[in-house]
């Protein structure tokens, strides 16, 4: 039996049209938090990246992992113009989440 799970791909900024991360996890909540915290990631924390601009769902892990390396190797013009689609102001997402 195969059972579906939740797993994101997320997108955090600096600040609009700041430095960009992408990401994937199983717990979008707690790994944002973490984010927030600069436990996460030496790189965003060293930048300041924690703003939550955009998310996926997906209920596989390969999916969401496809998805972020897909993500990744975009140039960063197609990055904001996926951010912009669904988050054109870059809002912080998060504290509707959490």
């Amino acid at each position: 039996m195969v059972r579906s799970h939740d797993y994101f791909t997320y997108i955090l900024a600096s600040k609009i049209g700041g430095t960009l991360y992408v990401g994937v996890t199983n717990d979008l909540i707690r790994r944002v938090s973490e984010h927030r915290e600069g436990t996460a990631s030496r790189f965003t924390a060293k930048y300041g990246v924690h703003r939550l601009v955009f998310f996926e769902h997906h209920t596989s892990v390969d999916q969401a992992i496809a998805r972020e390396k897909q993500i990744k190797r975009w140039k960063r013009a197609w990055k904001i113009q996926l951010i912009e689609a669904r988050n054109p102001n870059w809002d912080d997402l998060y504290p509707a989440l959490a």
